[in-house]
């Protein structure tokens, strides 16, 4: 039988139990959104975590590319027949996320956007034949493969009630509920439960916590990422919303959800503290490589696209060509620069900033 989800706001969690997580899952949070407004331009600063949000939450949809790859993609684009299509979906992941940051300069969030963000998804990949950027007309069921709706582990409320369902979940976010991290919880857990697309319904889901954080102004920019926690911890994740519809256990989901956020944005303060420095420093090794008048502009572009063609880095800094790559010889030489691909003819190099790289993958 299809799940009938609970009516929201909830009248059935015990606060009682979420008093110490909450303080200290906002205590990191806003620590995370100080070392946000000490950046002076985060979406470029931080673009490589983006694309790393993008990556791990489609990775835990299946999806088998890594962050060195799509960047790589984005130099050259360039791509092995079999990653194409998981290629594809991050490219959408990413696209979805600054379409929707765009939207919410007038707007909050909400059914529209939310419509919007998975029709761009599923754009041109797996899936999009199923009713894209439209809630789900049909019965749909989680479970293995070979199952069917008889044996499937989860059904989804039916197609009928869907949209009451929805519509509830869609003015329970303008609620205004007793802690707004708790209201995220349940707005998440909530989303996937309703399972409203006939795909797509975890990467979206994923995606409108920053937004959603965003709007609330928790976050100064829409750049909070929890997928690298919840990919870590992904059968907990799914027994955690599984326990909510299979028995009530909604504190239990809480509790999870808390902890989720404060470890994470642990990580991501590090993270963009670690990257934030690696700037600064920046400032000092590009004119202890090369004596130029360009030093931002080179630093910002290495920043913004750390792995590049040569005549990519030229067009987007705006640096005289033969200065430009005057400067990208030095930086090979000073060893901040390594080389992807040697140019060949009419074929430009490729050059990685290894160590932003590994910085967004955590590896600093």
């Amino acid at each position: 039988m299809p799940h009938v989800p609970d009516q929201l706001p909830l009248d059935c969690l015990d606060w009682t139990k979420f008093i110490s997580l909450i303080g200290r899952a906002n205590a990191e949070l806003a620590r995370y959104d100080a070392t946000l407004q000490a950046i002076v331009n985060p979406q470029v600063l931080l673009s490589p975590l983006t694309t790393q949000e993008a990556v791990l939450s489609s990775k835990i949809e299946g999806t088998q590319t890594s962050l060195e790859e799509v960047l790589q993609y984005d130099a050259s684009q360039e791509v092995s027949p079999e990653r194409q299509s998981d290629m594809h979906e991050v490219l959408n992941y990413r696209r979805a996320m600054r379409e929707a940051i765009e939207y919410m300069k007038d707007r909050p969030v909400c059914l529209d956007l939310v419509l919007k963000i998975q029709g761009t998804l599923l754009e041109g990949v797996r899936g999009q034949e199923l009713g894209r950027g439209q809630l789900r007309k049909s019965q749909n069921w989680i479970g293995s493969p070979s199952s069917s709706v008889e044996t499937a582990k989860f059904v989804p409320p039916d197609p009928v009630t869907l949209p009451s369902h929805v519509s509830n979940w869609e003015n329970y976010i303008h609620y205004d509920e007793k802690d707004r991290l708790v209201q995220l919880a349940i707005i998440h857990a909530q989303f996937e439960i309703l399972h409203p697309f006939n795909d797509g319904n975890g990467r979206v889901g994923r995606m409108i916590l920053p937004l959603v954080l965003y709007g609330y102004g928790m976050l100064s920019s829409p750049m909070f990422y929890l997928s690298g926690y919840l990919e870590k911890n992904r059968e907990t994740y799914y027994d955690r919303l599984h326990q909510i519809t299979k028995s009530g256990q909604w504190d239990d989901w809480v509790l999870f959800f808390l902890t989720a956020v404060t470890e994470q944005a642990k990580e991501n303060s590090q993270k963009a503290q670690a990257i934030l420095h690696l700037y600064e420093r920046m400032k000092t090794r590009v004119p202890e490589a090369i004596s130029t008048q360009f030093t931002i502009q080179t630093i910002d572009a290495l920043f913004d696209r750390p792995i590049f063609e040569t005549t990519d880095f030229v067009d987007r800094s705006s640096i005289p060509r033969a200065s430009a790559l005057r400067i990208l010889r030095a930086l090979q030489e000073a060893s901040i620069l390594a080389v992807v691909r040697e140019s060949s003819g009419r074929r430009p190099a490729i050059l990685m900033f290894r160590e932003l790289i590994g910085l967004a993958e955590g590896q600093g």
